[in-house]
């Protein structure tokens, strides 16, 4: 079973890298269409957090920045991924870096999932780690999550590290579960 496992990871991570490397680069109209695209996902997501958990929208306003992806995930078997893209926005400036993300995710399963994450950051430095260095989310990640769940019922997000917290929403509107595990956050060169 573990080499099942290995096989339909590996396949997972096969199948992202080739799609990365299979795209051309980009005309200037076509990145300022992907960049409009991004930022239209973003404001209905913020949107939907706020008709849902009206009090988000005073943390969103008071954080050093926030960031919003919009994710396609895919499990067949014993393994699968998703991946996506979005925009960190620094309050401070309003600076705008266009980002990508992927996430393995081994287990048994099958089907397909939408859902948007939103981040909040507490510190500019928390923030600025997130956009020049990337992000990354090991194997622990989501044993500390579902201790660290902020507000009642978990409503107001969920504590991924210090200083930062997420929501997962899926294309319904309603809060997920978090799931991270195996996640990594990265700027989208192309876009920016």
């Amino acid at each position: 079973m573990t080499s099942i496992l290995r096989v339909s990871t590996l396949f997972a991570v096969i199948t992202i890298c080739l799609s990365a490397c299979a795209s051309q680069p980009l005309t200037r109209s076509e990145i300022e269409a992907q960049r409009a695209e991004i930022r239209t996902m973003a404001n209905q997501t913020l949107n939907q957090l706020y008709q849902s958990y009206p009090e988000a929208r005073s943390r969103v306003r008071k954080s050093a920045g926030y960031a919003v992806f919009s994710n396609f995930g895919l499990k067949i078997l014993f393994g699968g991924g998703s991946h996506g893209e979005g925009v960190a926005v620094s309050n401070a400036t309003q600076k705008a870096t266009f980002m990508k993300m992927f996430e393995l995710s081994p287990g048994l399963g099958f089907g397909a999932q939408k859902f948007r994450a939103v981040f909040l950051f507490d510190s500019r430095d928390a923030f600025d780690k997130f956009v020049t260095s990337g992000w990354e989310f090991g194997g622990n990640t989501e044993a500390a999550l579902q201790t660290t769940t902020q507000g009642a019922g978990g409503r107001l997000g969920v504590s991924v590290s210090p200083g930062v917290t997420m929501y997962q929403i899926s294309e319904a509107g309603a809060i997920v579960g978090i799931s991270i595990a195996g996640a990594k956050y990265y700027k989208n060169d192309d876009l920016n």
